[in-house]
C-alpha cells in the first residue's frame, strides 16, 4: 500500500516556463493544481536558453533580463487566474533539465510542457524525456489539451504497492470522473507471433489476468468507493492503440516510473497527430513510493472490517 502524507507536506507546485507559445497554458494548469492543493506556486526558468517566444529581446544578449521579464509576465498571468494564490518566481543558471530536476527535490508537483520548440509535434522534447527519468516528485506534462471531461486512465502492472494506482484513484475522486484501469496481457512465450485474441469468456489465461487486475483494485476501490472503475485487460499487441485512444479521449493519464520504462517510452513517443487534432491529455508520472494525499472523508485502513 502506498504511503500517505499529511496535507502540510510538499506544499509547493513548481512550473517551468520557457517563452514558448504554450507556456501560459502550462502556467494555468499549474495554478489550478496549486489552488486545489492550497499550495504556493513557484514559477521557474533556467538560463541559458534559446528563446522562441514573444519576450525575446532583439538587442544585445541579456539573458538575465529576458528571463526576469518572462517570469514577471508568467507571475502576472497566474495571479490573474487566481488572485488568492501565493506566486513566487526564481531564475537559475544551468541547463533546463538539470535545474528542473533540482527544483523537483523540494516540490510536491513539477509541471512542464511536453517540449519547448515545435510544440505542434506530439513527441516529447529532450527536457521532458530527461525529467521522466530524473524528477524527484510527480511530474505533470502538458501536451496541448486540458479538457474537463473524460475518464482518468492508468496502467496497472499488478506489482505490490502500485506506484501510480492510488494517485489515479485520488485524481478521479477529486475530478468526479470515472477511472479506467488497464492491465497489459503478455503473450505466452511459446506464441511470440500469435495475437492472443479471439479468446473465450472461460479462457484460463484471460481469467487469471483479470483476477490479478481485480485484486490490485480492491484496496483503493474500498477506500474511495465513489470512484467508478472500469477494469480493462489489453493484449500487449493492442497497447499502443489503446494508449493512443486514452491520450485523445481521457482528461488525464497516470503512470508510474521506476520500472522498465516501457509505458513512459510509449507515452513520450505517440503517433503523429492527424490534421485538426489539438493535442493529447496531460500525463502525470508518479515516482515509486511517492506518498498519496487522500481527499477529506476517505476511509482509513484502520476503519476496514475484515473476516
Amino acid at each position: 500500500m502506498e504511503k500517505v502524507f499529511a496535507s502540510s507536506d510538499h506544499r509547493t507546485v513548481v512550473v517551468g516556463v520557457d517563452g514558448s507559445m504554450t507556456s501560459t497554458v502550462t502556467v494555468e494548469l499549474a495554478a489550478a493544481e496549486a489552488a486545489r492543493r492550497a499550495a504556493r506556486l513557484l514559477i521557474v526558468h533556467a538560463w541559458p536558453g534559446h528563446y522562441r517566444g514573444r519576450f525575446r529581446i532583439r538587442s544585445a544578449h541579456r539573458g538575465q533580463a529576458e528571463g526576469s521579464q518572462l517570469l514577471a509576465a508568467a507571475a502576472r498571468h497566474a495571479a490573474a487566474a487566481d488572485p488568492e494564490l501565493i506566486v513566487e518566481t526564481e531564475l537559475r543558471a544551468g541547463l533546463p533539465g538539470d535545474a528542473l530536476a533540482e527544483w523537483s527535490r523540494e516540490a510536491g508537483l513539477l509541471v512542464i510542457g511536453h517540449r519547448d520548440g515545435q510544440t505542434s509535434r506530439p513527441d516529447w522534447g529532450s527536457t521532458a524525456r530527461a525529467l521522466a527519468r530524473t524528477c524527484h516528485c510527480p511530474l505533470l506534462v502538458h501536451q496541448g489539451r486540458c479538457e474537463p471531461h473524460g475518464p482518468v486512465v492508468t496502467g496497472v502492472s499488478g506489482r505490490p504497492n502500485e506506484p501510480a494506482l492510488g494517485h489515479a484513484f485520488v485524481q478521479a475522486a477529486l475530478a468526479g470522473a470515472d477511472l479506467v484501469a488497464a492491465h497489459a496481457w503478455r503473450r505466452p512465450a511459446d506464441q511470440p507471433d500469435r495475437h492472443p485474441l479471439p479468446i473465450t469468456v472461460d479462457d484460463p489465461h484471460r481469467r487469471a489476468v483479470a483476477e490479478r487486475l481485480a485484486a490490485a483494485l480492491v484496496e483503493w476501490s474500498w477506500r474511495l468507493p465513489q470512484v467508478a472503475v472500469q477494469p480493462l485487460v489489453v493484449p500487449d499487441l493492442d497497447v499502443p492503440y489503446t494508449l493512443d485512444r486514452a491520450l485523445r479521449r481521457a482528461r488525464l493519464l497516470v503512470a508510474g516510473t521506476g520500472g522498465r520504462g516501457e509505458l513512459t517510452e510509449l507515452i513520450s513517443t505517440p503517433p503523429k497527430r492527424p490534421a485538426g487534432h489539438h493535442g493529447f491529455c496531460p500525463v502525470l508520472l508518479v515516482p515509486p513510493d511517492w506518498p498519496v494525499e487522500l481527499p477529506d472523508g476517505t476511509r482509513a485502513p484502520a476503519d476496514r472490517v475484515t473476516g
